[in-house]
């Protein structure tokens, strides 16, 4: 899986919920991979973005759309509770980013969240 991270990213969020965030986008693309999973990171103004993609089958505009809600699937035949996106989507709302999920360079699905960066305000 290749990883492309820099040192010097500092994201607005706690380290927990990135990790339950990153967890959730990795689970994901392992499953639809055919062979081939990505993390990258890098800044982009005043906001960091993370991305997970994938050489699977991808997915349409409109399964895309579907994906989001909480426990929506797009294969009931495999094991899994709809819950992972849905998840990813409420901490990136909560820590006022976005998710965006588009075709991927690789073939298959795209997953970025675009974060605030800086570190957590105290208190």
């Amino acid at each position: 899986m290749p990883i492309s991270l820099s040192r010097e990213l500092m994201i607005r969020m706690d380290s927990q919920d990135l990790q339950e965030l990153v967890g959730n986008l990795l689970e994901n693309a392992l499953r639809w991979a055919a062979t081939t999973v990505t993390l990258s990171a890098g800044e982009d103004g005043e906001e960091c973005w993370i991305e997970v993609a994938d050489d699977g089958r991808g997915m349409s505009e409109p399964q895309r759309h579907h994906v989001m809600a909480r426990g929506a699937r797009l294969d009931e035949q495999e094991p899994g509770s709809g819950l992972g996106l849905a998840i990813v989507s409420d901490l990136v709302d909560l820590y006022g980013g976005r998710l965006v999920l588009a075709p991927s360079s690789l073939g298959g699905l795209a997953a970025r969240i675009y974060l605030p960066s800086g570190p957590l305000p105290k208190g």
